[in-house]
């Protein structure tokens, strides 16, 4: 629902709506609202201030949730789906599905991951294939093992969120 006021212009009463997402210094002056989630548009914000995260063109599909690399593809600063198995570690996550050279928004590891499924509350979580986790850690003993990275990304607040950490990874 928008909201507004009223104000008085060139002697009439007229009602202005507030802001919602800025287009820059043509909304300047303007009264800001909240959007549909009930939270401020990073787009009303001061350079610097909001959502920690980078930009990168997908370099494959890139599912809701998943976890990714950044990487260079043929000199585009790039992102693609994280794997233990193929030696890419997890460098953050991306909350909503992206399309192949479409860009995605990348959020760093140490926030929460709130595009899961099926998460055991309390659980830890190391990094799977395909972007995906696993409950259970890579056994650093089986030979099979070798060479895949095994990497903590953290715990389960919920069912659908995990708040991760960086700790990095380890080659087995």
């Amino acid at each position: 629902m928008a909201q507004g006021f009223l104000a008085r212009i060139a002697g009439r009463t007229q009602q202005i709506l507030a802001t919602v997402i800025s287009a820059g210094a043509a909304n300047a002056g303007e009264i800001v609202a909240l959007g549909p989630d009930g939270r401020l548009d990073d787009s009303v914000l001061p350079t610097g201030v909001g959502a920690n995260t980078n930009q990168a063109t997908a370099s494959e599909l890139l599912g809701a949730g998943k976890y990714v690399q950044f990487h260079d593809d043929g000199g585009a600063f790039s992102v693609r789906l994280a794997d233990n198995s193929n030696g890419r570690a997890a460098d953050g996550f991306v909350l909503e599905e992206v399309a192949l050279g479409q860009p995605a928004t990348v959020y760093p590891l140490d926030a929460v991951n709130a595009a899961l499924t099926g998460l055991t509350v309390g659980g830890r979580y190391w990094l799977g294939t395909a972007g995906g986790v696993i409950a259970v850690p890579l056994d650093e003993a089986d030979e099979a093992n070798v060479n895949k990275i095994s990497q903590y990304l953290g715990v389960a607040k919920s069912a659908t969120e995990l708040i991760t950490e960086d700790d990095g990874y380890v080659v087995l």
